[in-house]
């Protein structure tokens, strides 16, 4: 049946509805807070639509394109496309302000995961991981097909750095395949799935479909069954452990410091010193 001591299985299920953000894009997102993660956005968005000039401090974005191509440019000067099967990892630590635009015509979808920063590095500087789709490592065995985003699956490890420990994992599987993915005990953990439907936890568990968000329980693993083909992402963290208060694109560890955040921003200090006179060019066109 499984080859786990302590089998995880669906704690909660919610299922995303849209909705519009940014200047015009339709976003589903159900997963708010679960220790280390602040949220998971399925984006969709066509031309002139996207996110515009905007602020983080003290988290990590992690964008990871499923179909088209977003644009991203920032106010110290970096600028790059991120395209199918592309990953980028920033890490907003002090300050950024950037913009994240459709690259093209038609539909650019991807997935986008907010990870939370120890107390320790949140102020740290910015920092940027960029993986074009062929450096990140693919593994196929008995009809599951893995891409390791971050952490390991079926033998094969990803070279991404994570400050905060992460596992991202994203899974195709055929018709009638099975799946047992370890996800370390102690972890917080969740699924999302994107196409198709699976049974997760045991296999006569009532069948998940596409946009719900699935927070597994405590355990060394889950195991995936399905009927028809499939594609889903397992996403686990370990614990911080450590108070969150959240300000919109603001996450700190107290209610002083997101005021301090808020003075540094409007003031263009601590990180924010070019907040108040920078603006992108992708977002004017």
């Amino acid at each position: 049946m499984t080859s786990f001591v302590k089998p995880r299985v669906v704690a909660k299920m919610v299922l995303g509805r849209e909705q519009y953000e940014g200047n015009g894009a339709i976003v589903r997102s159900e997963l708010k807070f679960l220790d280390s993660f602040m949220l998971l956005d399925e984006l969709s968005a066509s031309a002139h639509a996207g996110f515009p000039d905007h602020s983080h401090r003290c988290f990590e974005t992690v964008t990871y394109m499923l179909e088209g191509a977003f644009t991203h440019e920032d106010f110290v000067g970096h600028k790059g496309t991120i395209k199918v099967g592309d990953l980028q990892w920033m890490t907003a630590g002090q300050g950024i302000v950037h913009s994240e635009m459709p690259a093209g015509a038609g539909v650019q979808h991807g997935l986008q995961l907010w990870v939370n920063l120890s107390s320790k590095d949140k102020m740290i500087d910015l920092r940027y991981q960029e993986h074009q789709e062929n450096d990140i490592p693919k593994v196929e065995k008995d009809g599951v097909k893995a891409t390791v985003i971050t952490g390991e699956a079926l033998g094969i490890e990803s070279p991404v750095y994570t400050r905060t420990p992460t596992m991202y994992l994203d899974f195709k599987m055929e018709a009638q395949a099975v799946l047992h993915q370890p996800i370390p005990e102690g972890w917080n953990a969740f699924g999302y799935v994107l196409e198709g439907e699976a049974s997760f936890g045991t296999p006569n568990s009532p069948p998940v479909g596409a946009h719900h968000t699935l927070l597994l329980s405590s355990g060394n693993g889950v195991s995936v069954w399905n009927n028809k083909p499939c594609r889903f992402v397992v996403i686990g963290g370990q614990p911080l452990n450590e108070p969150v208060v959240q300000h919109g694109p603001f996450v700190m560890n107290t209610r002083q410091e997101i005021v301090q955040t808020i003075q540094d921003y409007h003031l263009g200090r601590n990180g924010f010193e070019r907040a108040n006179v920078w603006h992108s060019q992708i977002s004017q066109t």
